[in-house]
């Protein structure tokens, strides 16, 4: 493949992202729900493994640092940037657990986790899922393929209609953008 053609496949993805109005339905809807949870004083979480987990990071910084706005910072922190806790609870428990037990920690009723998988099925996602879903918390997913089991345990589970894992990663932060947009617009905008 030529880099025209990986240019070519990459806008296609995105093509396919706006055409579908209902994942377009489901990215205000997420949006809207980080606002509310943001307005009463709750906090986002995210998590994801490799590109995902830099993705889930990239989003956090956008929202707690800035996006395109100078204002407040907003309270968003991607789950794995403790190094110590993430090898410990591995080691310690497994590495299927290292997000569960951070949610069980730090998360609250109505605070928001965003999980990024592009398959749909990386354990430690799911089970943070679960365990977000006990607690109340409102649970979204970003993810590929055919969604994997993430969508049976998120609220909102955004399919890039995808089966190639870069396409499906670029389209991920495509999407994180846009909500970071939409909160800093709606927060801070006047």
């Amino acid at each position: 493949m030529n880099i025209s053609e990986i240019i070519k496949s990459s806008i296609s993805t995105k093509e396919r992202l706006l055409a579908d109005e209902n994942i377009l339905s489901e990215i205000q809807n997420i949006a809207s729900r980080c606002i509310k949870t943001l307005k009463s004083g709750g906090k986002i979480l995210l998590c994801g493994n490799g590109g995902s987990a830099s993705d889930a990071q990239h989003i956090a910084a956008e929202l707690s640092g800035r996006f395109e706005i100078d204002r407040p910072p907003l309270y968003a922190e991607a789950l794995h940037v403790n190094t110590s806790y993430l090898t410990a609870v591995a080691n310690d428990y497994s590495f299927d657990l290292v997000y569960s037990r951070m949610i069980e920690a730090a998360g609250r009723k109505d605070d928001i986790l965003i999980g990024l998988s592009t398959s749909g099925n990386s354990k430690n996602v799911v089970k943070a899922f679960e365990k977000g879903r006990d607690i109340g918390m409102h649970c979204f997913g970003l993810s590929g393929r055919d969604g994997g089991k993430m969508q049976e345990v998120c609220d909102i589970n955004i399919i890039v209609p995808s089966d190639n894992t870069a396409r499906i990663q670029e389209s991920h932060i495509l999407i994180g953008h846009i909500i970071c947009q939409i909160i800093e617009n709606e927060l801070f905008a006047n």
